[in-house]
């Protein structure tokens, strides 16, 4: 049987974090959260869980994942964001890939809860993650704050049955909230990579987007709650 590192980011997340340590619990050998310096119970939650915790000074998405991917010491990562667990059908899946894992990195479906319900319509499901992977071949790229897990010099992934149960936000205040914290970090990337928004980017894509995911990924079918999406 392979062991299996599980690797969580976190700041503030303490209504969040225990759910999702107690998901990994009997799949996990090894649990790492790295902790961009919590001011709540984030830290003391995670240790009484089982946690190994280290703080590490927040310098974008894409490096602290990085080097939260090198403090595990197993060879299989299992890499998941603090609002994140894992449903009983994946829990089962990753028991039996444990046991003989025959690809490099494992994909999994994404199901999101938000603002009390679950969103299976708009282009959020399946939301297929690469999350599952061999620790020597996994980096994280894109741009912040928006990571990608990706697997260097290698396609040999599979894809396993079972979601991983994303509650995302819990009111509206909430997405508005993470929204404009998200636009000032990608606002500074872009300017530190000398990119420059467009016509399209400032007036065309909203539209675009609003049209691809309300109508055509049947977002309307998931009521309120697909139009504020």
């Amino acid at each position: 049987m392979q062991a299996l590192s599980v690797v969580i980011i976190t700041y503030n997340e303490e209504r969040n974090i225990e759910r999702c340590i107690r998901s990994v619990i009997g799949i996990a050998d090894e649990i790492v959260v790295v902790d961009s310096f919590s001011t709540d119970r984030t830290r003391e939650i995670a240790a009484e869980c089982g946690a190994r915790v280290i703080k590490h000074e927040f310098e974008g998405y894409i490096q602290q994942k990085n080097y939260a991917l090198e403090q595990a010491t197993n060879q299989w990562i299992l890499s998941l964001d603090a609002d994140e667990a894992l449903s009983e059908k994946l829990r089962n899946s990753i028991k039996e890939i444990k046991l003989n894992p025959s690809a490099e990195g494992y994909t999994m479906n994404r199901l999101t809860y938000y603002c009390g319900r679950w969103i299976r319509h708009s282009g959020w499901y399946p939301d297929r993650k690469l999350r599952m992977v061999l620790k020597n071949k996994a980096h994280w790229s894109g741009i912040n704050p928006h990571d990608k897990l990706e697997l260097v010099g290698s396609k040999n992934i599979s894809h396993i049955p079972g979601d991983i149960l994303h509650y995302s936000y819990y009111s509206l205040e909430d997405h508005l909230q993470q929204i404009d914290r998200f636009t000032q970090i990608r606002a500074n990337e872009l300017f530190a990579r000398q990119i420059k928004p467009n016509v399209w980017h400032l007036y065309f894509k909203p539209l675009h987007k609003f049209f691809k995911h309300y109508f055509f990924q049947l977002g309307f079918m998931d009521a309120y709650e697909g139009y504020q999406i």
